[in-house]
């Protein structure tokens, strides 16, 4: 199974944009997923495929950029399948941001 985290990765952008930055970036990042998480909801109740597309998107650049790889590659799978029929994948997506959430919470505390 791999890493929640992608230590290589999530130090690489500590060393590049500075260990405080990031702290700064993670907390945006977990201030916006509920957001995030919300606008895929609604989009998938409403049957809305650009705003779900938008969202899954948004969710797969910011884990990307912590090195959160199997988050950024099921909100991918989410981005380019269309508009699910259930919210099943969104819920499964949010297990996986839960786990990525903690992860980032123990390496910012370092």
């Amino acid at each position: 199974m791999p890493e929640t985290i992608d230590h290589a990765v999530f130090t690489e952008l500590q060393a590049t944009a500075g260990s405080d930055f990031v702290v700064e970036l993670v907390n945006t990042f977990f201030e916006e997923a509920p957001r995030m998480f919300g606008e895929l909801r609604a989009a998938q109740a409403a049957g809305a495929a650009e705003p779900f597309r938008r969202a899954a998107h948004s969710l797969k650049t910011n884990a990307n950029t912590f090195g959160a790889a199997t988050l950024a590659a099921r909100a991918r799978e989410l981005e380019l399948g269309g508009l699910p029929a259930d919210a099943s994948g969104i819920d499964a997506l949010q297990a996986l941001y839960d786990e990525a959430a903690a992860a980032l919470k123990e390496l910012c505390r370092g």
